[in-house]
């Protein structure tokens, strides 16, 4: 093996950042069916198999940039974003449009809030059943009683 004078044999760039789907998945914390399923959605670019003569067996080299865009997705999602929003907003970064990308974040707060003002009411729902079925009352307990309706 032919060796540069100097520097030691090491990756080329490519080869460091080249993940399987299994790395692919394993750098953005999920299932390799979830990174196949975004890929289905067209939220991922699938990439073209590497490899010499015939495409069979081949693997798939993912970067970091898939990394990225995964690891993204991922953090939309957290925020409450769904998928075909998600899918919006890496349309729009390509056009800059921040505008929209504002929009968008404005009705996912709006959609945030009213989600957080239903699970306030529940929480003060159940709170006062808790403190109903505490009291050592005779009877079916409340809290029993109101999930039965």
């Amino acid at each position: 093996m032919v060796r540069s004078q100097g520097v030691p044999n090491m990756p080329s760039e490519r080869a460091k950042s080249a993940l399987t789907i299994a790395g692919l998945a394993r750098a953005g914390n999920v299932g390799v069916e979830t990174v196949r399923y975004y890929q289905r959605r067209g939220l991922i670019e699938t990439p073209e198999r590497g490899g010499g003569a015939g495409q069979r067996g081949a693997i798939r080299h993912y970067g970091e940039s898939h990394v990225r865009r995964l690891r993204f997705i991922r953090a939309a999602q957290a925020a409450g974003f769904t998928l075909e929003r998600i899918g919006d907003l890496l349309a729009l970064d390509a056009t800059h449009d921040r505008a929209r990308v504002r929009a968008l974040a404005a009705e996912q707060i709006a959609a945030l809030d009213s989600r957080i003002a239903d699970l306030e009411q529940a929480r003060a729902a159940l709170h006062r059943l808790a403190q109903a079925c505490g009291h050592g009352e005779a009877g079916p307990c409340p809290i029993l009683t109101a999930f039965e309706r």
